[in-house]
């Protein structure tokens, strides 16, 4: 026969339900078997306070009990009381404590766990079977303890610095976690700045296994490089030969240097496109690099002063913009 539930929270059978609630809240702080890993009688303290709580916080079965129907365990006290086997009797699928099984957290008067325990469960407990009793994995009884999930350690959140060009390319990165191991790491499709990967079981140590990490990718601004949406844009410094009679030149990308074909005649400002070599998208395609060409003249060159003078462009290069 379990204790009376009254003792078992320490209050007096006329105490108001603010009065239960607020000895339950007292009492699981202090028994909760996460802040008493040491102590196994704390553990079976807390599910009988637990049991005495989720009966006499529901008022229909505090009820039953003040009148006798119904022990502490919710057991009728009677084989032929309170509606007898035929309503559900004892041990019954769904009579629990008198029919609707214990309430459990977050029952009958709204307690939460974030707001009882600020979240040190990581997960709510596990009820039991279908009548939500304190018995689930004990097919559906009354007696048996609670079936709780162990919670998990705690996540632990990693900011992993990566440059542009490595975002682009999906380059390994490799980081140091917490207790000093290494760990190589695959960029996903797609990854932009602020996308956060997990790593399963790599957090904090727990009764219930250890939490996850969480990474966050943090991409570096580039000295020359800059992304536009899937694009990588270039701005490509060139000669006034190369710009009058064409070139090939060096230009780099994210996997490193090309030859490019600069056209005879060109001018600053003109794009040339490098297919497939941007970002690398969701879908495994890559965007593409475009470079701008931006003519860079000589300071005081006199030589090619004086192989321009006399020498006039005479177009008017300004004529669109009204000039």
């Amino acid at each position: 026969m379990a204790t009376d539930p009254y003792t078992t929270l320490g209050v007096t059978r006329s105490a108001s339900e603010k009065d239960i609630k607020s000895a339950y809240r007292k009492l699981a702080k202090e028994l909760h078997p996460d802040h008493n890993k040491d102590n196994p009688k704390a553990a079976e303290r807390f599910t009988e306070v637990t049991q005495a709580y989720d009966l006499l916080s529901d008022k229909e079965k505090r009820a039953q009990f003040d009148r006798g129907e119904i022990d502490a365990e919710g057991n009728p006290t009677s084989p032929f009381g309170a509606g007898g086997f035929g309503a559900g009797g004892p041990r019954g699928g769904h009579s629990g404590m008198g029919g609707a099984g214990f309430s459990g957290f977050g029952g009958n008067d709204g307690i939460d766990l974030e707001d009882l325990f600020g979240g040190i469960f990581g997960g709510a407990g596990q009820r039991g079977g279908p009548g939500g009793g304190m018995g689930g994995g004990m097919g559906g009884g009354f007696g048996g303890a609670r079936s709780r999930a162990a919670p998990r350690g705690s996540n632990v959140s990693y900011r992993l610095a990566v440059s542009l060009t490595d975002a682009a390319e999906l380059a390994p990165q490799r980081i140091t976690l917490s207790d000093g191991k290494t760990i190589d790491l695959k960029l996903p499709k797609g990854v932009e700045d602020g996308t956060q990967m997990r790593l399963s079981g790599k957090g904090e140590q727990g009764p219930g296994g250890a939490g996850d990490a969480i990474i966050t990718i943090a991409i570096q601004p580039h000295p020359y490089f800059q992304r536009d949406g899937d694009d990588l844009r270039l701005d490509l410094p060139i000669t006034l030969d190369e710009a009058l009679s064409g070139a090939k030149v060096r230009a780099p990308t994210a996997s490193g240097a090309v030859m490019l074909t600069v056209p005879a005649g060109s001018s600053s400002g003109k794009t040339l496109r490098l297919k497939g070599k941007g970002m690398t998208r969701k879908d495994g395609t890559r965007g593409d690099e475009l470079i701008r060409l931006e003519i860079t003249l000589p300071e005081a060159d006199e030589d090619l002063a004086s192989r321009l003078e006399g020498w006039k462009d005479t177009r008017n290069v300004r004529d669109r913009m009204g000039g």
